[in-house]
Parts: structure tokens; sequence; C-alpha cells
């Protein structure tokens, strides 16, 4: 496993939700997100992962949220790509075009659909690796992709793949997260994905989390990844539970559903646009969301 700096790959790096005005990717608000971020103390920032909603954009599309992401972030945050798909030629064009245009790591989900044999997936992640330079992380989410990883797969790949530096783990096995620690050593990354097992896979040893909740309360995700690096194992349990019905909401619906009403309702985002087959909350689920933005001391801007 190739070295890494310190602090890279470490504390809350949201997934970013990708807002659509008249139809198209609305990239200035997308750059202003970025900025908020920075300001709000995350860490670094994802580009099109599961919330960004890859799977209704162009290839195009992607490539340039990764561009606007570098140049909004203009170093002060990391800026890591989301460049799986279910083709390995798209992943490909999208992996070299994030290390060509400036981002600090990709994160690659596996190709979902077809369910590949466990060797097929080490040979995807080991021939990815082979094409760029970048930190490369392995985006193990199998509810969505229907495709799992285990240790083995895992050991393969770090040992034929020096790029490999970890993984984005979306999945309540926290025994992997322990066991993959032990295997590959403390300074192999896990980023948790399920926002409700933050606190408890960042105890277990977790570098960071890619956080859904973080779009909308950034600064409180950094206060529980900084309770944690800190030791402060009671200030960081009882930042998780302040979090926990904002967490449980995001589930309240297909992510990134509810996360992006919540951001248009606090004002994050100037209009809540979705693209097909993706629809905005039906009443009663915006009815919740309110509820639980209300609770968590959110003023709402935008009308119902």
């Amino acid at each position: 496993m190739i070295d890494l700096a310190p602090q890279a790959l470490r504390g809350s790096l949201p997934p970013l939700v990708t807002p659509f005005r008249d139809g198209a990717v609305d990239f200035e608000t997308y750059a202003t997100l970025v900025h908020w971020h920075a300001d709000q103390g995350s860490h670094g920032v994802v580009v099109a992962g599961t919330t960004g909603e890859p799977s209704v954009l162009t290839v195009a599309e992607r490539r340039r949220l990764t561009e606007v992401a570098v140049e909004a972030a203009a170093g002060r945050i990391e800026v890591v790509a989301a460049t799986g798909s279910q083709s390995h030629a798209e992943t490909i064009e999208l992996t070299e075009h994030a290390a060509a245009v400036g981002a600090d790591a990709v994160l690659i989900v596996t190709p979902y659909y077809l369910k590949p044999p466990k060797r097929g997936l080490v040979r995807y992640f080991v021939d990815l690796a082979g094409r760029t330079g970048l930190p490369l992380l392995v985006y193990h989410i199998p509810g969505r992709a229907a495709v799992g990883v285990d240790i083995d797969v895992l050991t393969e790949i770090a040992e034929a793949a020096p790029t490999f530096v970890g993984m984005k783990h979306a999945v309540a096995d926290l025994g992997l997260v322990t066991e993959s620690l032990l295997r590959f050593g403390a300074e192999f990354r896990v980023l948790v994905g399920l926002e409700e097992l933050s606190y408890p896979m960042l105890a277990l040893g977790a570098t960071g989390m890619v956080n859904a909740v973080a779009n909308v309360v950034a600064g409180r995700i950094v206060d529980l990844y900084r309770a944690v690096a800190e030791g402060g194992f009671a200030d960081a349990r009882a930042i998780h539970q302040s979090l926990f019905e904002l967490n449980r909401a995001v589930f309240f619906d297909t992510n990134p559903i509810p996360v992006k009403y919540m951001m248009w309702r606090i004002g994050l985002l100037p209009s809540n646009e979705h693209r097909l087959p993706m629809m905005p909350p039906s009443p009663d689920v915006a009815a919740r969301l309110d509820k639980v933005l209300v609770e968590a001391g959110l003023d709402l801007v935008h009308g119902p």
C-alpha cells in the first residue's frame, strides 16, 4: 500500500448532491456547495457518489462535475471522484479524467448489476489501479450494487495494486471493518458509508465518513469525527444521538430525495429539481422531513 499524507482521506468527506436547474446540471450551485463545505470545515468532498446520482448523469456531466469540484476546492479540501460505472470502459474514462484534472483520489464502486465472480472483481480493480497513480478506494455497497467483497477479495487486490488504500463501507458489517484493519494495518482507510453507523465504525477505527447528512449539517458531522479522533467518546456518542433522526431521515425515501428536499428547505439549494426516475418526496414524507428539520433547530427558508 502506498504511503499517504497523515491527514489524507480522513475526516468528513460529504457525498455532494447534484443540483439541477431546468433539466440541466446546475454547475454554479455545485461550486457554491464545494465552497460551503470548505467554509464549514469538511475535510473533502465526494463527486458523483450515490448521493450525487451518477446513474442519471452523462459521462460528460460527471467529468465536468469533477472539474468544477477541483476548481472550487482549490486545494483547500480534498476531492474524491467517484468514477465507477457498470461499464469498465466508462470507469476507465472517468478514472483517467479524474487524475488528469487534479482529483486527490478515486472511489470505484463494484460493477453493479452484472454480479461478476470474485476473480473478475479482483482483476477489475487491479486493472483500474494500474491506470492511475491516484489512491484508489473500493466502494462497497452491496445493497445498491448487488455485489459484495470480502476480506479475501480485498487481500488479492491489495497484493496486486499498491494504490489500493481503502474502502467506503456502506453495509452493516462491522466485522469486516476490524478484519480489514487487522489485515492491512491502521493506515488502511475505511470510510463509513452508512449514516447511522458513523459513530460505531469510527470507534472501531474507521478513518472518516462519507455521510449524506453532511449536505445538511456539515459542521455537526465534522464535530462527530473530531470527537472520536480526540478520544472523546462520551462527547461523540452525544453528537451521534443528536444526529440520529437526521441520519434516519435520509432513508425516509430513496437517497438523495430526502437530502435534496432538506437542503432546499433550509436554503442550500435554490430548487428541488430531479431527473426521472427520481422524484420529489410525497407530501407525507415532506411533512416528516420538515418535522426532523425543525426538531434539529434548522430554519426553513423555502416554502413546501
